[in-house]
């Protein structure tokens, strides 16, 4: 593995353009990235009352290409960090540092290039508060949460959410220029689905989370221990989920997408609770990305309906 990661960038240069923009595109973590990219578009959108102006749709476009590239970075300087991690665990052993198909230096410079131009596209374009807030984020993934927390406590994904929740709050910015209260409660939900998310993948995974030596909760608290939080956290979510209609920032429509969300998020909880699989964890984690993704498609269909 060490000589692999030391080959010479001659021999790296060899390996075909498809296949090298490939490895440079996984480290980016698309799918991540691209939930990333939707929640900040559902914040741009409800920053904007009624339908958005030519201007404003070329100005959330440009706010995504940015907020992207600066995701995409904190990615691959994540994949640059946890490589000796990655490649102890099956779930991430395929990516490229992992295998030592990138070398650190390239990953580096790949990562230190995406953050550049997707804050000065940030900067010039859209506003300051949002470059900075998405700086902000890059540093909360990437060294806090990746490098700090991480390793250190069971409860890095609790305090590292933060960082995962941020999207919407830097879409309101980029359309605003400053962060209401609308925009906080957006990311109080994803702080509060962070966990109960997390946890679900780490139940069935939690073999490559002991192999890897990171204090993930299963690991260090047990399987009961970790079902009992992913529990109690689709109760609290679920009280979080109405707060948007609470506050009359969103009507009926909205309200009743929530109820139905997350009574099934909770339901998939405490079926785990009572009685753990690895195929239940799984329907689990995989409910909580749908759950995320329409709960905040209410938001938005609820937004134009009610307008």
């Amino acid at each position: 593995m060490e000589q692999r990661l030391s080959a010479p960038m001659t021999e790296l240069a060899a390996t075909p353009m498809p296949n090298r923009f490939a490895q440079f595109y996984a480290l980016t973590k698309p799918k991540v990235v691209q939930l990333i990219v939707f929640c900040a578009l559902i914040g741009m959108v409800l920053a904007v009352p009624g339908v958005p102006s030519g201007a404003e749709l070329l100005r959330m476009l440009v706010a995504c290409v940015g907020i992207w590239l600066v995701a995409g970075a904190a990615a691959a300087f994540n994949c640059l960090v946890e490589q000796s991690i990655d490649a102890r665990m099956k779930r991430t052993a395929w990516r490229p540092t992992a295998r030592g198909e990138l070398s650190n230096r390239q990953t580096l410079l790949f990562s230190a290039s995406l953050c550049i131009a997707g804050s000065a596209i940030l900067i010039i374009w859209i506003n300051a508060i949002t470059m900075w807030l998405t700086f902000a984020t890059f540093v909360g993934y990437a060294i806090i949460y990746t490098v700090i927390l991480k390793p250190l406590t069971p409860q890095n994904i609790v305090i590292g959410g933060a960082s995962g929740a941020m999207p919407p709050v830097l879409g309101w910015a980029a359309m605003t220029g400053d962060v209401s209260p609308q925009a906080l409660l957006l990311f109080l939900i994803i702080f509060l689905w962070t966990p109960p998310h997390f946890w679900a993948l780490a139940l069935y995974r939690v073999e490559d989370y002991r192999k890897s030596g990171l204090p993930m909760l299963p690991v260090t608290h047990g399987n009961y221990y970790t079902r009992v939080q992913v529990l109690l956290y689709t109760v609290v979510l679920f009280a979080a989920g109405l707060l948007p209609f609470i506050i009359q920032m969103s009507s009926w429509i909205y309200l009743v997408a929530a109820v139905v969300l997350g009574a099934g998020f909770f339901g998939y909880a405490f079926a785990l609770w009572r009685n753990y699989s690895d195929a239940l964890a799984r329907k689990t984690f995989r409910f909580s990305l749908v759950y995320l993704s329409l709960l905040f498609a209410a938001l938005l269909v609820d937004h134009y309906v009610t307008w």
